[in-house]
Order: structure tokens, then C-alpha cells, then sequence
């Protein structure tokens, strides 16, 4: 593996992009102890945000991967799991962005691995995360192409894999406005394992060398069976239906609710035809953690009765909270207790225009879903869900709100449709196994570690 070579426009944008990074870096590092306020873990270790570690690296030959958040680090755990396989003696190094991607990557070490923050994208900051760990291979999950950490792993000879890759046509545009910085980026990949073959396209018309079609990690997530029955429990013991919105963005919960109040308040509005069934239960789960007091704040604003999973205890909801109008799911890595929880779901991110989040978790899970027009983000498999009839799709949030309402009463349609999801769901799983062989067949990794 060598450097690519770069044209003066090119190096001049590497330059500019690392003079800019290197003035913005004390409103970064304020930016993280603001953060930290709400998210505590953004207080930690802050030296390695800029390369600087108190712990030795101990070894060489580590296997690197880049999971810069939580659905990034849940469909890691996947490929990790199918390496761990093949090479049982790996050393995993675990680098994240976010504090729910570290809490959740805790899970995935093992004796012997280590986990840090994935440094600035500063010249010096990627060095000395470079020479300290000394990583025999760099695995970065998704869309992570960072223009200094792509040149630095060039030089020094690293070789780099981007798995589950993504590219939407929407970020491809905007890439364009920026060619001369992330097109070298992409260059200096080594490999990119592409989740669809549009994304394929894409990524080799940015820039990618060697791509190939490998199909979506999300499909190989193990859902965690005690979650999903204790969620089918508390179902049980509620008696009424739940209709959740999952993973919500800033100002869909707005919609939402706003939606709710109508169907209920106009006699021809989408609750009234099931005006003598019981009205359901409002389950909010908002994607970030620190919005959940804001949300909470949003649903009491609403006039609805508030009731928080964080204070229900291990029997689940009590009698008040089964009475709630709504309820706040104000708690980290339990969504499959929430799509156990629910007889339908509405897909977050995708009625605002923010390109949706993982419906394919929600299959896993068995919980039909409705989705918005905006889906750009999983848009083959969007497409696949809706196929297998295991989605279905709403232009707007009033129209998808009347569908689950709809939904919530139809238990004979809701029963197909969770068999179309567990199908759906099944049926595209392998890419794993398919992305380990690949990631092993480098070679470069094997020769350091055993």
C-alpha cells in the first residue's frame, strides 16, 4: 500500500481543512464539556480527543474499528462477533465519537482489548493516536471518511476498510461541493464494503477504488431476547395498545403531537372511527438522551399525562403509568423492549427531512412500521420492507399517525405484518460473515496478531 499522490488543489484543501480544525479546536473541546453537562462521559478523557493517552498501548497489531455512535457500534458488534470467529486471537481497539456509542462498545470487549475516543481530525492529533496504538488495520464503520486520518493511515502504510458503507444521494451532492478534500480521502481507502449496489456507485464515483457489495450489517444485529420478553410482558399487563414513535429528531415529536391532539379532538378525525376501542398509549422514545427532559416537556405542554420509563421498576409500568396518556422512553439500549412493548411503530427521522433511522431493527423485533416520505439514509431497505409488505409508508405525520391508529386496532393485520418483518428481516442477513472474510483476506491484519 502507498500514498496516494494528490494534485496542489488537493493539498491545498488537506491544509486549509487542517489550519481550520486546528483554530476551531478550543470551541470543540468547549463544545464537549457543554455536552457533558447532560452526557458526563464527554468530561472523560478528553486528552484523547487530541491524541495524548495515559494508558500504555501495550501491544502492535491491533484490529482498529470506528464506531462513531450508537447504531454504528450495535452494527459493529455484528462484524466483530463474525471476526472474532475466524481469528479468535484478535485485540480489538474500539474508538468512538459519541457517549452512547462507548456505552454501548463496553459491551463488545473482550481481555486484552482497549477502548478509546477517536482523536480530532487535526495532523498531529491523528499522528499520535497512529504511532501510540500502532493498529495493524483500521475498520471505520459506514460514512466515517475523515480526510487527515485517511492521508495519516496513507503514510504510514495503514490499511483502511470502510464496512456498511453509505452514501446517499443527498450526501454525495454535498461532497461534490467539497471534491478536492474528500475525494483524495476516498482514494486512500483500501476497501469499501458497500451495504447496496447504489451506494456501490456512489462511493466509486467519490472516489473509492476498490468497492464491493456486501449487503447491510444492521440485518446480522442480535436482538436481546430477555428485552424483547419482558417487553411482550409489560404488553400483557397494559390491556391497551401502544403506539410508539421510535428514535424521534428534533421537531417530529412537535408533529406528532400535534397530530394526536386532532385525531382525538375532531369527530371525524382518524381516532374517532375506533372511538368505542380503547384509546392507546403514546410511547415516545426520542434518539438523543440529552433531549429527554425537552421532550417530557413537550408531551406535558400537550396536556397529556406524562408517565417516564425511568421510573417504573422491574415489574414494569404500574397501575398510574397504565393510565398515562403518554409515556417518555427515557432509557439507553432498549428499543427492543420498546418494539416488544408496541403493536406498531412510526419511523423517527423519517417525517422531518433527515433521511430516517433503522427500520431494520424494528423487523428484527417483529413491530410493523410506518414510515415517513424521508428515508434517504436506508432507502434500499426501505424499499425491501415495503416490498415484503413488512413497512408501510406515509407521505406526511397526520396521515402515517391515522395509519397506526388504524393499525392499533386491526390485531389480525397486525399479526401479518409482524410475520412479514420476522421474514423480511431473516431473509437479508449474512453480510457479517461476508465483510469478515473480506477484512481477514487483507492479509495485513493476520501477520500481527496469533
Amino acid at each position: 500500500m502507498s500514498p496516494v499522490a494528490e494534485t496542489f488543489a488537493e493539498r491545498l484543501s488537506r491544509w486549509a481543512y487542517a489550519g481550520l480544525l486546528r483554530l476551531l479546536t478550543p470551541f470543540y473541546l468547549l463544545r464537549l464539556w457543554r455536552r457533558g453537562s447532560v452526557e458526563p462521559q464527554y468530561r472523560q478523557r478528553l486528552g484523547e480527543r487530541l491524541g495524548f493517552y495515559q494508558q500504555a498501548a501495550a501491544a502492535q497489531g491491533w484490529l482498529w474499528v470506528h464506531a462513531v455512535s450508537l447504531g454504528e457500534t450495535r452494527a459493529a458488534a455484528a462484524l466483530i462477533s463474525a471476526l472474532r470467529e475466524r481469528q479468535p486471537t484478535l485485540r480489538l481497539l474500539l474508538t468512538h465519537s459519541t457517549a452512547t456509542g462507548w456505552e454501548a462498545g463496553q459491551a463488545l470487549l473482550q481481555k486484552d482489548d482497549a477502548q478509546t475516543w477517536l482523536p480530532y481530525d487535526t495532523p498531529g492529533a491523528v499522528r499520535r493516536f497512529l504511532q501510540h496504538w500502532q493498529p495493524a488495520l483500521g475498520v471505520l464503520m459506514e460514512t466515517e471518511i475523515w480526510p487527515t486520518l485517511q492521508f495519516e493511515a496513507a503514510q504510514a502504510q495503514l490499511p483502511m476498510v470502510l464496512a456498511n458503507a453509505r452514501l446517499s444521494e443527498r450526501s454525495q451532492r454535498r461532497g461534490e461541493r467539497f471534491k478536492a478534500l474528500l475525494q483524495p480521502a476516498g482514494r486512500r481507502l483500501t476497501l469499501a464494503l458497500a451495504q447496496t449496489q447504489a451506494d456501490a456507485e456512489r462511493l466509486s464515483a467519490s472516489g473509492a477504488a476498490s468497492v464491493q457489495v456486501q449487503g447491510n450489517l444492521k440485518f446480522d444485529m442480535q436482538m436481546d431476547e430477555a428485552l424483547l420478553a419482558q417487553g411482550r410482558k409489560w404488553r400483557e399487563q397494559l390491556q391497551r395498545p401502544v403506539l410508539l414513535a421510535a428514535v424521534t429528531r428534533e421537531g417530529e415529536e412537535a408533529m406528532l403531537l400535534q397530530a394526536w391532539q386532532q385525531a382525538w379532538e375532531k369527530p371525524s378525525g382518524p381516532g374517532a372511527a375506533e372511538s368505542g376501542s380503547l384509546k392507546p398509549l403514546l410511547l415516545i422514545v426520542p434518539r438523543h438522551p440529552q433531549r429527554f427532559d425537552e421532550v417530557a416537556g413537550l408531551i406535558e405542554a400537550a396536556g397529556l399525562r406524562l408517565s417516564r420509563r425511568s421510573q417504573w421498576d422491574d415489574q414494569g409500568p404500574s397501575a398510574k403509568d397504565c393510565s398515562a396518556d403518554a409515556c417518555l422512553g427515557d432509557s439507553m439500549r432498549e428499543m427492543a423492549l420498546y418494539y416488544a412493548f408496541s403493536d406498531v411503530a412510526l419511523l423517527g427521522g423519517s417525517f422531518a427531512p433527515l433521511g430516517g433511522q433503522n427500520l431494520i431493527e424494528a423487523a428484527a423485533c417483529g413491530c410493523p412500521v410506518i414510515m415517513g416520505p424521508h428515508t434517504f439514509n436506508f432507502a434500499e431497505a426501505s424499499a425491501l420492507a415495503i416490498e415484503s409488505a413488512a413497512a408501510q409508508r406515509a407521505p406526511d405525520m397526520t396521515t402515517g399517525l391515522a395509519m397506526a391508529l388504524s393499525l392499533c386496532q386491526n390485531k389480525a393485520e397486525q399479526a401479518l405484518m409482524r410475520e412479514r418483518s420476522l421474514a423480511f428481516a431473516a431473509q437479508h442477513r449474512g453480510a457479517a460473515a461476508r465483510m469478515a472474510e473480506q477484512i481477514l483476506a487483507l492479509g495485513a491484519f493476520k501477520a500481527h496478531v496469533g
